[in-house]
């Protein structure tokens, strides 16, 4: 049922597993960014606070098990390996066990900009290259962003509709709340989103799934709650000078206004992130958690989707209907989604163009 993939890789960022992997760790993430160690330093610290410990591969681990399970619960098991942009294991390291393929390639970000998308691209393209010139040529293909997969967005829909619920329920006047649903996503920089996305269809690819996303969910709990809920997406983890746009508000700052608005209960909802890694764990979970409590606000994060079978279950539907369309079959599912093979004008950077995988455009990497 996936041929002709012989194998599945789901591709993350990867994180530091031990106090004295963090900082290396780091300065692979901001190579030729110039960013000095004494930045660094500050952002080791929220490693720090977890033992060193980035909890990503871990819930990767349990991503790639539960793949593997409910591929071989529908009767076609296939291998599937973990690779990490970042950390071991290595991209390269992985496709080249995996060589000659063709391997079909998840990438744990669901939506379109350069930094959860067409960088991981690049280092597939620059690891491909790299295995053809040694004699070991591989053939890659990936599922395309999946924002707007079904049994994604049901998924998170449930999950954030229990929090609402629990947030509710700890209420001790529930009909008297004040509850404000704010969904969360990673920023990026502002010509970052105006590049995400195929120029052609206008940029903010990012953005307008995301407040997609956010007014869905708000929609769903007003329906849920019969409560006057507005859509809300604030931003967290921004770094670089400040001096550079970043998408706003930050979470924090949209605490503030909301205590000040008289809010007093708040559901998060961490609708950019698939699993409760750094930016979740630290910035949610700590940050914002202390930010609530000195605010008197109540605070409640919906779960991420991590190994919600729902969403494991809608994954595994989508790599069949990306091995059925590489077969030349009829994949409906992949009808509302972008296309698997990205454009020449997606998701372009500012830095240097550099060969990607996966991509309609001439020099690609197949």
């Amino acid at each position: 049922m996936l041929q002709p993939f012989t194998s599945v890789v789901l591709l993350s960022f990867g994180g530091p597993e031990a106090p004295e992997e963090v900082m290396p760790f780091l300065r692979r993430v901001t190579a030729g960014r110039g960013v000095p160690d004494e930045r660094l330093a500050e952002v080791a610290e929220h490693y720090h606070h977890f033992g060193g410990v980035s909890p990503i591969n871990a819930q990767n681990r349990a991503l790639v098990d539960a793949l593997a399970h409910e591929f071989a619960a529908r009767g076609c098991p296939i291998l599937v390996r973990l690779a990490n942009r970042n950390s071991e294991p290595y991209v390269a390291d992985v496709l080249a066990d995996l060589a000659p393929g063709p391997v079909l390639v998840l990438l744990t970000s669901p939506f379109q900009s350069y930094s959860s998308c067409r960088q991981y691209r690049e280092d597939l393209g620059l690891a491909a290259t790299a295995l053809e010139a040694a004699g070991t040529p591989v053939t890659l293909a990936k599922v395309p962003p999946y924002a707007d997969l079904p049994a994604f967005r049901a998924a998170v829909t449930r999950l954030v509709l229990t929090a609402v619920d629990a947030a509710l329920a700890d209420h001790p006047q529930p009909d008297a709340a004040r509850l404000a649903l704010v969904s969360v996503a990673h920023s990026i920089p502002t010509v970052a989103d105006a590049a995400a996305g195929p120029a052609s269809a206008g940029g903010h690819a990012y953005s307008r799934a995301l407040n997609a996303l956010a007014s869905e969910l708000a929609e769903a709990t007003a329906r849920h709650t019969g409560r006057d809920v507005a859509p809300d997406l604030a931003w967290c983890s921004r770094s670089g000078p400040p001096q550079v746009p970043w998408l706003e508000p930050d979470i924090l700052d949209r605490l503030d206004e909301l205590a000040a608005a008289g809010v007093d209960t708040v559901v998060l909802a961490p609708i950019g992130f698939v699993s409760d890694h750094m930016e979740v764990a630290y910035d949610l979970d700590t940050e914002a958690a202390d930010r609530a409590r000195e605010l008197g606000i109540r605070l409640v994060r919906a779960a991420t989707v991590g190994i919600d079978p729902e969403y494991v279950a809608g994954l595994v539907d989508l790599a069949l209907a990306r091995a059925a369309s590489a077969r030349g079959e009829d994949a409906p599912l992949l009808a509302g989604l972008p296309p698997a093979e990205c454009p020449p004008d997606c998701c372009r950077s500012q830095r240097p163009a550099r060969p990607a995988a996966c991509a309609t455009e001439a020099g690609h990497v197949a």
